[in-house]
């Protein structure tokens, strides 16, 4: 059993944080809660945790409907972005603080508390730092400390609130490969919120997308990146470009253009169609392709093995394309010259969904 929420509703005055929320995460699992700023995430964790009582509906942890439960008895531990360490405390007695405040019934002999802490510490490798201070420690130093007091108390669920945000890319980029290798380790049923798309789809068994207050879509991260079920989970989940046109007899005709895009579609008339930067293939408008978007190359910016090129289409849609190195050698384009941008792997959906 995992943690089930159901008909979730959540209002601050007038504004709706979660409107009739219901999802499922397995045990064991490590679920990434993504989306726009205010849209829903955080509150969603704090209910769970019990920082926040909902307006209406259920939260079962582990078979258990915990409504009246509060949130130092729910067996959740939770972290911040900002780690919330006492700074007056070493390491260790951070850890430890957790266990050390317990009743005194459920509190285990000090040299029990000792065995976990050392145990911890050296599964988050700073064993080396137990007697030092916050103060002393770097960033993700102190995240992966806060990560472990969390862990001492042995939630049944760990609930974690962008919890890499306030770290510089390449600290962050070391630290989501450390979680998943610990999350693998311990198979602690994991909830975490992050505003960076990628950092969700490198680390999550399943992605949930929230928008202003609801459920877009949930599912493995290829999935939801392959199959998005909305103009919206296209449009945050990744990079995209995004072209106006209509849909007639199964393809789509991007506007200021006459041939047709062959997509898969359900209905016709105005339509926006969403393609990836890597899906944007670029041919010289000199070469025998002339079936494409005609596009203006504004500005080329090499990304170590790749080139991004901005574009600008004849009816003033911002488009952008990706390459490998040698494929842009290949194509001998540069700004200021003119191409036809070819797109595939397209998704249309109608007009007047939000993006």
């Amino acid at each position: 059993m995992g943690i089930t929420v159901r008909h979730l509703k959540k209002r601050f005055g007038d504004f709706a944080a979660l409107e009739d929320v219901s999802l499922d995460f397995p045990a064991g699992e490590l679920v990434a809660l993504i989306g726009p700023s205010g849209c829903g995430k955080t509150t969603l964790l704090r209910v769970i945790a019990g920082l926040e009582q909902a307006d209406a509906g259920q939260v079962v942890l582990h078979g258990r409907d915990v409504a009246s439960v509060g949130a130092r008895d729910r067996q959740v531990g939770f972290v911040f972005q900002h780690y919330a360490l006492f700074r007056h405390m070493t390491v260790f007695e951070n850890v430890a603080f957790g266990l050390r405040v317990k009743p005194r019934r459920e509190r285990p002999a000090e040299t029990a508390i000792r065995a976990r802490v050392d145990k911890l510490l050296g599964l988050v490798q700073l064993d080396w730092l137990a007697h030092r201070y916050p103060a002393e420690l770097s960033g993700g130093q102190r995240q992966r400390i806060a990560l472990a007091r969390a862990l001492a108390v042995e939630p049944k669920v760990l609930l974690l609130d962008e919890p890499f945000g306030a770290l510089d890319a390449k600290v962050r980029k070391e630290l989501r490969a450390w979680l998943r290798r610990l999350h693998d380790e311990l198979h602690v049923s994991t909830i975490f919120v992050t505003h960076d798309q990628e950092e969700a789809l490198d680390v999550a068994d399943r992605i949930v997308v929230l928008n202003r207050g609801r459920v877009e879509q949930a599912g493995s991260p290829q999935a939801v990146y392959d199959r998005p079920a909305s103009a919206f989970v296209y449009a945050f989940l990744g990079a995209a470009n995004r072209l106006s046109g209509t849909v007639a007899n199964g393809g789509f005709v991007a506007d200021g253009t006459a041939a047709p895009i062959a997509v898969a579609a359900d209905f016709a008339g105005r339509a926006h169609a969403y393609v990836r930067p890597h899906d944007l293939l670029l041919e010289p408008m000199s070469g025998a392709r002339c079936d494409g978007i005609a596009v203006d190359v504004r500005r080329v910016v090499p990304l170590g093995g790749s080139v991004r090129i901005e574009l600008a289409s004849r009816t003033g849609d911002a488009l952008e394309a990706q390459v490998d190195r040698v494929a842009w050698r290949a194509l001998a384009l540069e700004a200021g010259d003119r191409a036809f941008a070819v797109p595939r792997a397209v998704r249309v959906f109608p007009a007047g969904d939000a993006a």
